[in-house]
């Protein structure tokens, strides 16, 4: 059985710092839906890009990687209800159709909540895109309203029915608030993110926060290999200012092609505008010297940080360049 890739798709440069929030790998699930009668909504939240496996059918016709309801004879549309991976404020999402072409659901809209307990039975639902036209096989990016709303779920309306190969949703994390706990203040799911980076040809600086072990290669950030002087790096936003106690650079899978060696810079700002920082985290001081890597190792430091005073944001220089699957910042927030 011949099985067709999704072709390439450039995601628009302001979308690249934000987090999918309803990601499966951040913990996203389906809780409820109208419908799934050729396609299983959690399809819909997988991380991978969609594929198209010709020949391949299961009891109820033809396998479609996304979620898919049957044909509607009756008057209504489907709907369904995604909690979110963590809570945040929403940007933008993606509705993406590909390899939906006969069967893509004509028109979408979103409306969104906040239920921390993840009892909806009195939440609040909020329109935030308004009925939308979809076409076939594309991504189909739109920017929401209430950007500075956060919200917990989400539900997905399609009219009157089809099929959409993958949901993404843009936005920000809020972090919980931990009170003289250690954890890893760079977390995805406690609010770090990607403000800029050198390069992210194989993999983007983001999957650096992901929750877990790198499952593979891909799963990290890997740059080019570098023909100019000079090394690879990425500014990161901590979810929360803190002082750190222990690092791990993890450089799960990545074995010909992990770096040299890995530095990170760090300082305290407030209220900063994201250009801004580019350029001064030259100058940074450093929280970590440059230390040697190995292959697929989990390096821990904790004699060999130098700064003890509240931090919020950090530049990792990768020398020269590779690949590095996570990096964990472990200390304890302050306010």
């Amino acid at each position: 059985m011949a099985t067709l890739l999704a072709p390439a798709f450039e995601q628009p440069n302001d979308l690249n710092t934000l987090t999918n929030l309803a990601d499966l790998r951040i913990g996203a699930e389906i809780i409820d839906c109208s419908d799934q009668f050729f396609a299983e909504a959690k399809r819909m939240l997988a991380f991978d890009a969609p594929i198209f496996i010709e020949d391949k059918f299961d009891d109820n016709g033809k396998w479609m990687d996304g979620w898919e309801t049957r044909r509607k004879r009756h008057a209504g549309y489907d709907w369904c209800i995604v909690k979110l991976g963590v809570a945040g404020s929403i940007q933008a999402v993606d509705i993406d159709t590909t390899f939906f072409t006969g069967n893509y659901a004509a028109s979408a809209s979103l409306e969104a909540c906040y239920a921390p307990t993840g009892d909806l039975s009195t939440a609040v639902w909020q329109p935030i895109l308004g009925n939308s036209i979809l076409g076939p096989s594309q991504h189909h990016i739109f920017y929401t309203t209430a950007q500075a709303e956060v919200f917990t779920h989400i539900r997905l309306n399609i009219f009157p029915d089809g099929g959409i190969a993958r949901l993404r949703v843009y936005g920000q994390v809020q972090p919980t608030q931990h009170s003289n706990e250690t954890i890893d203040l760079l977390a995805l799911e406690n609010g770090g993110r990607v403000i800029a980076y050198s390069d992210a040809h194989y993999g983007h600086p983001r999957n650096l926060i992901n929750p877990g072990r790198g499952v593979n290669m891909g799963d990290g950030w890997e740059t080019k290999r570098r023909r100019a002087p000079g090394f690879d790096w990425c500014v990161l936003a901590l979810g929360q200012a803190g002082e750190i106690e222990k690092i791990d650079i993890d450089t799960a899978h990545f074995k010909g092609n992990y770096p040299a060696q890995v530095s990170i810079q760090a300082t305290y700002i407030e209220d900063a505008t994201d250009p801004q920082l580019i350029p001064q985290s030259m100058f940074w001081p450093f929280l970590l010297e440059a230390q040697d890597m190995q292959m697929d190792h989990i390096h821990e430091f904790i004699t060999e940080i130098l700064a003890t005073q509240k931090i919020s944001h950090i530049r990792v220089n990768m020398i020269p360049d590779g690949g590095i699957s996570r990096i964990r910042l472990w200390g304890k927030a302050k306010a």
